[in-house]
């Protein structure tokens, strides 16, 4: 659901302060998303992000579409943590999981976290629309 279309048609409506408090908890402060990267149709955003070492990183799916969130393993740094929605070690594993049996995969609404404890450049996937260009990066910096 796009929030603030919502929130025009509802305003417009004069349903107003009811759905006010039927919204609360569904954003962050000052009306921001309460997650850190979402999952469109074929495609992340934002499709690059640059946080802390610490830092914990949400990715919400935000399409109807189901998606993954799976790291390219040769384009992690070399002393993190694998990280790949449905909590696989490696690649391959998350790639072979959704080919079999849709693993790992973010239904609509689902989240997925990850905490980067590593400075570096870590690039990802969606691997069902890896051919459509769904892949995005996050900067970690000390």
């Amino acid at each position: 659901m796009h929030r603030r279309g919502f929130l025009r048609r509802v305003g417009a409506a004069g349903i107003g302060t009811g759905s006010a408090v039927a919204l609360a908890g569904c954003a962050g402060v000052g009306g921001e998303p309460d997650y850190d990267v979402g999952m469109v149709a074929s495609a992340y955003r934002p499709k690059e992000l640059t946080v802390s070492v610490g830092d914990t990183v949400v990715w919400e799916n935000t399409s109807s579409r189901a998606h993954t969130v799976t790291a390219y393993e040769g384009a992690i740094p070399d002393a993190a943590d694998y990280f790949a929605s449905g909590g696989y070690d490696d690649e391959e594993t998350a790639r072979d999981a959704w080919e079999s049996d849709f693993g790992g995969g973010l239904e609509s609404g689902d989240r997925f976290s990850h905490t980067f404890e590593v400075a570096g450049r870590y690039d990802y996937v969606c691997v069902p629309h890896e051919t459509g260009g769904m892949y995005a990066t996050v900067f970690v910096e000390e």
